[in-house]
């Protein structure tokens, strides 16, 4: 059995105490918000990329176009 378990006495709950102690555990979670899911590399290349369409608005395309465009490049 782990030991945090034992030593924070979980391993002596009764089955309900633990399933609800796991629920608590899990609203607390979902409380925090989303984790981050993207690494900073992802970050800083989706800031640039921000960036130079800032700079450049006019060379953005379409949903349309873009997807005919990876069609024709698969």
């Amino acid at each position: 059995m782990p030991t945090l378990m034992i030593t924070l006495g979980i391993d002596r709950m009764s089955r309900e105490e633990r399933l609800e102690l796991f629920r608590e555990i899990w609203q607390s979670l979902e409380s925090d918000g989303p984790e981050d899911v993207l690494s900073d590399d992802q970050k800083q290349e989706l800031d640039r990329r921000l960036s130079a369409h800032e700079a450049n608005p006019q060379t953005a395309i379409g949903w349309e176009e873009a997807e005919a465009l990876a069609r024709i490049r698969k």
